[in-house]
């Protein structure tokens, strides 16, 4: 009786340890190594070339984006910007002057909304609507896209590959936060203290009263000039690491 006991109770801990096991297996593929190591989506691209990529979500905005695109060209200055569908159709002129100034343009959804929400089907045809915008207002079909609010999961990731996208995030170390409006210095201070080769910085275009964004950025940029940085567009990036050698689509 006590051998049959002792054998229950063994099973027991043997199915207990692998259902741990396997729980723990699906933890580790949803965070940042698993999907960094699999190449599905890319926070930062760490080189030893002194260069950095400045990015913009949410809009365009017909106020604060031009604001911001002039300072960009003042420094010579190529970014990304991550645009919400529904605004590049209400001020396509905006974005297709970002897209002459060479900056790239890339899919952040149609509505911003909550993504974690939505079905495969519902994303897919919240990523399609902004690209028929985008290739409207600029002929380019982009092959980056940065989910509303960074969230990401299995099927998020899975649905953007099937779409022919990328995943882009930003480095850990530079969300400005500026769409809480902290204040220019904490922006600044944020972006300068922690300046690495190969970082993806997070802005906001969009998404209420952007001034601290613009003048954040008045001191942001000719500092890390004066380092010696380059600012160069995500693709630009990837395609200088050597991970990615062709992102953007155009007819």
């Amino acid at each position: 009786m006590k051998k049959h006991v002792r054998l229950l109770l063994l099973t027991c801990a043997v199915f207990l340890l692998l259902s741990y096991s396997q729980t723990a297996s699906a933890i580790r593929e949803k965070n940042r190594e698993y999907y960094e190591t699999r190449g599905e989506i890319v926070w930062e691209v760490p080189t030893k070339s002194k260069i950095i990529a400045l990015t913009f979500d949410d809009g365009p905005d017909p106020g604060y984006t031009p604001q911001i695109a002039a300072l960009l060209k003042k420094y010579e200055a190529k970014s990304t910007f991550f645009v919400v569908g529904s605004r590049v159709s209400q001020y396509p002129e905006v974005v297709r002057s970002l897209a002459q100034d060479q900056h790239e343009i890339a899919n952040h959804t149609y509505s911003h909304p909550d993504i974690r929400r939505l079905s495969p089907e519902q994303l897919r045809e919240e990523v399609e609507k902004t690209q028929e915008a985008i290739h409207s207002a600029t002929g380019i079909r982009p092959a980056l896209f940065r989910p509303p609010g960074g969230y990401y999961s299995e099927s998020i990731v899975h649905t953007a590959k099937q779409s022919g996208f990328l995943v882009i995030m930003w480095s850990w170390h530079q969300d400005t936060r500026d769409w809480a409006d902290p204040g220019v210095k904490k922006i600044v201070d944020k972006v300068l203290n922690n300046a690495r080769n190969g970082d993806i910085v997070l802005f906001h275009d969009y998404g209420g009263n952007r001034k601290q964004t613009v003048q954040a950025l008045e001191q942001i940029l000719p500092e890390l000039k004066k380092r010696g940085y380059s600012f160069v567009t995500v693709s630009e990036l990837m395609k200088h690491s050597g991970r990615l050698k062709q992102v953007d689509r155009a007819d």
